[in-house]
């Protein structure tokens, strides 16, 4: 997914000040990825977690993921779909 000015549309954000808004897709980006990497890392063994971190690319970590972890598309979508309820609910106080 992109986190660019379409996103901030599509949330209703785009009279959020311009100064705050990279900012603000900066943090939801990286927000994301923690929440992500949680959810995945905790139906992984140790063993595993050292062989994914090894993975350099998106196309082997993908296949990687599939194999290993073949809800992680799920956990993704879940992940993203929380985040923008999040969003949405405080769209007041993310304006101001």
């Amino acid at each position: 997914m992109n986190f660019d000015e379409n996103f901030l549309q599509e949330m209703g954000l785009s009279a959020m000040p311009a100064d705050k808004k990279q900012e603000f897709l900066n943090y939801i980006q990286e927000e994301l990825e923690v929440r992500i990497g949680e959810r995945i890392s905790k139906g992984l063994t140790e063993e595993q977690l050292q062989e994914f971190d090894s993975i350099i690319g998106t196309d082997e970590a993908a296949k990687w993921l599939e194999k290993n972890r073949p809800d992680y598309r799920e956990i993704v979508n879940r992940s993203i779909q929380e985040m923008k309820d999040a969003i949405a609910k405080n769209r007041t106080k993310l304006l101001n």
